[in-house]
């Protein structure tokens, strides 16, 4: 029997009561489709970091290596700022095992009624930057507290990073039926790094002469999500810009909660890490009514990863099957808990 060893990495907030259900369905689902997942847990989390000082312990990273994927939940508490846990837990990882695609499908599920006029358009896939750009970690402060203080955050392009991820895209949207690759840019502005990441694109599509392209400053993408989405497909765009859109994506499409994320080493020389892109959700922790279908939906994702597309199929139609039959937790409007939701899905596998 294949068996596939997965670290689990339940994190903050929902991400503990969303990767337990997912667990849940991905080894009821394993067990129909005659293989095994062995998970291992890891307790990194801010929890972790304000009792020991880390997020990640010394050798942790190598450990993980061993892994086949990793499941991961959120990371953010009220307790720790920000940008210590971010860069304490999930860049750390993003960027030390050079997961530089960062892949976030979007589309109305069946059931759910976008807010949106003409919301039933979208069916896009949004492509992120994931190593390097805004969030390269380039930049410093000094002469903190006075009045002279200087704070500077660059953004770092190169060319390969550049190149890697538009190739990346190019080869996904001529895997797609619409053959359709959308550059975001703001070259206008941004007239050095943003500049290389277009003439790279332009250098990069004469080999793909099957995928039509087009070129939109990212403050006029919005627009066209919101009033054109039936003109976008395939989208590639920077680690903030993408970040963003993503996020905008994921609410056109019904909710933060059903909104699933790849983050791929593509030449698989590290594991690739799979996350809802919701967060840790504070708000709602412990109340039982996180929705669980962007977990469920990023499973899939990493069942097809690992070379399992019938396992990936068959949890995708057990999730539109639920969602066809409305039922929803609160962030969609219904009245169901995630339990609720993960009884559903396992029902309908």
């Amino acid at each position: 029997m294949k068996t596939y060893r997965i670290a689990s990495i339940p994190g903050d907030g929902i991400g503990k009561e969303v990767i337990a259900a997912g667990i849940e369905v991905l080894s009821s689902l394993a067990e129909k489709e005659n293989f095994r997942l062995d998970f291992e847990a890891f307790d990194w989390s801010s929890e972790r970091y304000l009792k020991t000082g880390a997020y990640i312990p010394d050798g942790g990273l190598e450990k993980l290596k061993t892994f086949d994927a990793i499941f991961f939940g959120a990371v953010g508490s009220p307790d720790v700022p920000d940008h210590i846990s971010l860069w304490g837990l999930r860049l750390p990882i993003c960027q030390g095992f050079d997961q530089y695609a960062n892949v976030r499908p979007s589309r109305v599920l069946p059931g759910i009624t976008s807010k949106l006029k003409g919301g039933d358009d979208i069916d896009w896939v949004i492509i992120r930057e994931n190593s390097e750009g805004e969030y390269s970690g380039s930049g410093g402060r000094v002469h903190k507290g006075l009045p002279e203080e200087l704070a500077t955050e660059t953004s770092v392009f190169t060319r390969v990073g550049v190149e890697r991820i538009h190739r990346f895209a190019f080869e996904l949207a001529r895997k797609r039926p619409r053959k359709h690759l959308t550059l975001v840019t703001k070259s206008n502005a941004q007239r050095h790094g943003m500049v290389l990441w277009d003439e790279i694109f332009f250098e990069i599509k004469k080999q793909y002469p099957e995928v039509e392209t087009d070129r939109v400053l990212v403050d006029a993408v919005t627009t066209r999500m919101v009033l054109k989405p039936g003109t976008l497909d395939t989208i590639v765009a920077s680690n903030l810009h993408a970040d963003i859109l993503s996020d905008l994506a994921a609410a056109l499409s019904g909710s933060l909660g059903i909104a699933p994320t790849a983050n791929l080493n593509p030449e698989r020389k590290f594991p690739s890490m799979f996350e809802p892109i919701h967060g840790s959700a504070f708000d709602i922790t412990g109340k039982g009514i996180a929705n669980p279908i962007a977990t469920f939906w990023t499973a899939s994702m990493m069942l097809e990863h690992l070379g399992e597309p019938k396992a990936a199929a068959r949890l995708m139609k057990a999730i539109e099957r639920t969602t066809e039959e409305q039922v929803f937790t609160p962030d969609l409007g219904g009245v169901h808990d995630t339990r609720a939701v993960t009884n559903a899905v396992k029902r309908a596998l």
